[in-house]
């Protein structure tokens, strides 16, 4: 938004229909438009199944990706940092449709970044951790100098391999922070340790 290279005109979400939830963050829907109201862009949330299969979801992806096309959009912007097998998915699947695939933030050194995103004023607090990469303690913590610190030498600072995933409450973007508590840890599937955050 700062570099004026693309006009930032939506944003993308997919949420699990059954649990009203942000896919895999596990973040309250609620919260999820409060966050793109406060951050003034519109939201467009994808609706998909806990079950969906990799075909449904590929279907359902085009089907949006082609209608925001048809709409003048050409690019969809990602956070990805340096995984390929996700950037070659995500490239292949929007050539297909004639649009293309922005990283801005690849190949970033993700400690750095961690550590900018903090200094900036972001706030952030770990919604999901996945307990095969990182103790479930790390759940419902606020992403700070503190947090960073007490990951594992082997952890992702940026939680790319999939090791925790957060909410943003707050930040320069945004006209006024997301008002929230911390509620309940659960544990799904036997290692996703999640802390529901509630709209306050």
């Amino acid at each position: 938004m700062r570099s004026k290279e693309h006009e930032v005109v939506v944003l993308l979400t997919t949420v699990t229909e059954e649990y009203d939830r942000v896919t895999m963050h596990g973040v309250r829907s609620e919260l999820l438009k409060q966050q793109a109201i406060s951050i003034g862009l519109p939201l467009e949330e994808i609706r998909i199944s806990e079950n969906i299969t990799e075909e449904e979801y590929e279907k359902t992806m085009q089907d949006v990706m082609s209608r925001l096309k048809d709409a003048g959009i050409e690019s969809v912007a990602f956070g990805d940092l340096f995984l390929e097998d996700v950037r070659r998915r995500r490239e292949a699947n929007l050539a297909r449709i004639g649009m293309t695939a922005v990283f801005p933030l690849w190949g970033r050194n993700t400690r750095k970044l961690a550590l900018e995103f903090i200094e900036l004023g972001f706030k952030a607090i770990t919604t999901c951790v996945d307990t095969s990469l990182l103790n479930g303690d790390f759940v419902g913590r606020d992403v700070d100098e503190d947090f960073l610190n007490d990951l594992p030498a082997e952890a992702d600072p940026c939680g790319e391999n999939g090791e925790f995933h957060s909410f943003v409450y707050d930040g320069p973007i945004f006209q006024k922070a997301i008002s929230l508590k911390k509620g309940d840890v659960v544990v799904k599937r036997g290692r996703f340790h999640y802390c529901d955050l509630l709209p306050q």
